[in-house]
């Protein structure tokens, strides 16, 4: 071996220090990376149906009426994009929440 690389590159039996903590932190990782693929797969299909699906069922949905307007004219003026500021709103706020949980998981408290 030369003198640079360490005596004996492989871990004891315990473990290297702090192997658990390093351990618990990609666990975590990897879990919140989870949640998140899970949130985003979920929130862009609900904006791909309000955003796509209207306009594509347009005439079926002008049967409905909202507010005196039919259901189509209504999404494609307005409804739409109050859908689509509430899935950021909701983005927002659950990845927050996921942020803050896998934190404390992370460092152990959870």
């Amino acid at each position: 071996m030369s003198p640079t690389t360490p005596l004996d590159p492989t871990p004891t039996p315990s473990g290297p220090p702090g192997g658990a903590a390093l351990a618990r932190r990609e666990a975590a990782r990897a879990a919140h990376w989870r949640a998140t693929r899970r949130l985003t797969a979920v929130l862009m299909t609900l904006w791909l149906c309000t955003g796509f699906g209207t306009v594509f069922f347009a005439r079926e949905l002008a049967r409905f009426t909202v507010f005196g307007w039919p259901l189509s004219f209504y999404m494609a003026a307005q409804g739409a994009s109050l859908v689509s500021l509430a899935v950021i709103a909701l983005y927002a706020w659950r990845l927050r929440r996921l942020d803050r949980l896998y934190e404390a998981a992370a460092r152990g408290d959870a």
